[in-house]
């Protein structure tokens, strides 16, 4: 389906709706397509899945800065 910017602004909650039942939504400025509405992926976080991939930092990356460092940071 294709709708008018006008038209989006109208009725978004139903062009939601459509787009939650699978139907793509274009929104046209002119005639011409500028967007689509298309459902948001869900996404599973799951905490602790990089649990023994990833090595711990240098000691070195906490200690801290030289003069010579902050000054090139700009501190």
């Amino acid at each position: 389906m294709q709708v008018s910017v006008h038209a989006a602004k109208t009725n978004l909650s139903r062009l939601l709706e459509a787009v939650e039942r699978g139907e793509r939504v274009v929104i046209a400025r002119h005639g011409v397509p500028a967007a689509e509405l298309v459902p948001v992926q869900a996404s599973v976080i799951k905490f602790g899945s990089l649990k023994g991939k990833l090595k711990p930092p240098p000691d070195e990356f906490l200690a801290p800065m030289s003069e010579e460092e902050l000054d090139d940071w700009g501190a």
